[in-house]
C-alpha cells in the first residue's frame, strides 16, 4: 500500500509499504481521509519534534524515522481482531491517535495524555492516516455514526479545540480572544460559540477572517495590521479586556497581544505547538495576575466532540478548503499551507484516491 513517510526535516517520500496485520484487540481501518495538521508542518519545517529521529526509537512504539505520517484520520473498519466485540466491519470511525505506555491507565478521568513517553500515532510510529490502511488498538477507535467521513477527519483537531476550551474554564457569557484563525483557532472558536462564549478573532489573512465570520464561529474578526487589537478588545468588552485568550499561531507578537488584551486575572491558553522558544514579559503576567496554561491534544474528549457534531451544534464542512491525492501531499498540500496559507484552512488527503 502507499504511505507518506517522514525521513527528516524537509524529507517526506511517498513509498510502498506492507499492509499492517490485524492482531487481537485491534481494529483495521481503511483510511478515507486524513487532514494535514500544523504539527505535520512543524515536523517538515523544524523537526523532528514528535517524530523520533532515525536511530533513536521511541520507548513505547520502538520506531524511529522513517515513519508514516498522519493523525487526523477517518475511515471504515475492514477487519476486527479477536476480543473486539462491540464494533463491526463497515462501521465508520475516527482514531484518537495516542501512543501510551501500556502500564499507564487510560480509564475515564485519568490524565493519560500527560503520562511519560506519550506520543501520537502518525508521529511516533504505529502507522498513520497518510497510509491507505492502519491497525489501531480498540480503545482508540470512536464510532461516528452518520457523520460524513470527510467532515469526520476534522474531529481530531476539533477535540484539540474542545480540550483547550475545557482547560480555559470559559463559561457562557465570557469574552474570548483567539490569536490565529488557522484550523485550530477556527475549531476552538466553534467549540466556544457552541458553549455560549463571545469570540473575537485576530488574524492577518482576509480569507481566514472571512471564514470565521461566514461560519459564525466568531462574532468579530480583527486585522491586526489595520486595527489596534488590544484597544478594540477593550472597546468590545466594555473596557475590561477578554476573560480568556487562546494562542493558536506560535507567533510571539500574537502572544504579546494576548497578554495586553486579556483582563486582570484572565486566562491565556497556549494551544499552538511552538517549533522555537518564545519570549515572555513576565512582568505582565505578574502585575495582571494572568493565569497562563498549556494544553496538549485531548483527554477523553472525543465522545463529547462527536456528539456536538451529531447534534448539529458544529458544522465542519465549511472548514474543508481542499482535497488532494497522496501523491500531491507536498506540492499541493504542504507547499500551499506553508507558502500560501492565506488561501486555505484544512486540506484533506485521500490515501487511496477514492472520493476525489
Amino acid at each position: 500500500m502507499k504511505a507518506a513517510r517522514y525521513f527528516d526535516r524537509g524529507d517526506i517520500r511517498i513509498e510502498d509499504v506492507a499492509e499492517p496485520e490485524v492482531q487481537p484487540g485491534t481494529v483495521g481501518v481503511d483510511v478515507a481521509w486524513c487532514g494535514i495538521c500544523g504539527t505535520d508542518l512543524h515536523e517538515y519545517l523544524d523537526g523532528p519534534i514528535f517524530v523520533p529521529p532515525a536511530g533513536h526509537p521511541h520507548p513505547v512504539s520502538g520506531e524511529s524515522a522513517p515513519i508514516t505520517l498522519g493523525h487526523e484520520m477517518s475511515g471504515t473498519i475492514y477487519a476486527i481482531g479477536e476480543d473486539v466485540t462491540d464494533l463491526k466491519v463497515g462501521d465508520n470511525v475516527v482514531v484518537e491517535p495516542y501512543i501510551i505506555d501500556p502500564k499507564e491507565s487510560t480509564e475515564p478521568g485519568s490524565n493519560y495524555h500527560l503520562t511519560p513517553n506519550m506520543n501520537f500515532i502518525g508521529l511516533a510510529g504505529r502507522g498513520g492516516g497518510l497510509g491507505e490502511k492502519i491497525v489501531v488498538e480498540r480503545r482508540w477507535i470512536h464510532p461516528i455514526g452518520d457523520i460524513a467521513l470527510d467532515e469526520a477527519a476534522l474531529i481530531e483537531p476539533l477535540a484539540v479545540g474542545y480540550h483547550a476550551f475545557v482547560r480555559s474554564g470559559a463559561k457562557p457569557g465570557d469574552i474570548a480572544l483567539i490569536g490565529g484563525a488557522g484550523p485550530i483557532g477556527l475549531l476552538t472558536a466553534a467549540v466556544l460559540k457552541a458553549n455560549g462564549v463571545t469570540v473575537i478573532m485576530s488574524e492577518l489573512s482576509p480569507m481566514r477572517r472571512q471564514k470565521a465570520l461566514d461560519t459564525q464561529v466568531a462574532d468579530h474578526a480583527l486585522n491586526p495590521a489595520e486595527v489596534d487589537v488590544v484597544e478594540e478588545v477593550k472597546r468590545l468588552s466594555g473596557g475590561t479586556g477578554a476573560d480568556v485568550a487562546f494562542e493558536c499561531s506560535s507567533v510571539n507578537v500574537v502572544l504579546d497581544t494576548l497578554f495586553d488584551a486579556v483582563r486582570p486575572g484572565g486566562v491565556i491558553v497556549v494551544v499552538a505547538i511552538w517549533g522555537h522558544p518564545a519570549q515572555l514579559d513576565l512582568q505582565k503576567l505578574v502585575l495582571k495576575e494572568v493565569d497562563m496554561r498549556g494544553t496538549i491534544a485531548y483527554m477523553g474528549n472525543h465522545p463529547d466532540v462527536i456528539k456536538l457534531v451529531q447534534d448539529g451544534k458544529i458544522d465542519l464542512k465549511p472548514f474543508i478548503t481542499g482535497k488532494i491525492a497522496l501523491d500531491n501531499l507536498v506540492d499541493e498540500g504542504f507547499d500551499t499551507l506553508i507558502h500560501r496559507n492565506d488561501t486555505a484552512v484544512k486540506i484533506l488527503v485521500s490515501p487511496s484516491g477514492r472520493g476525489l
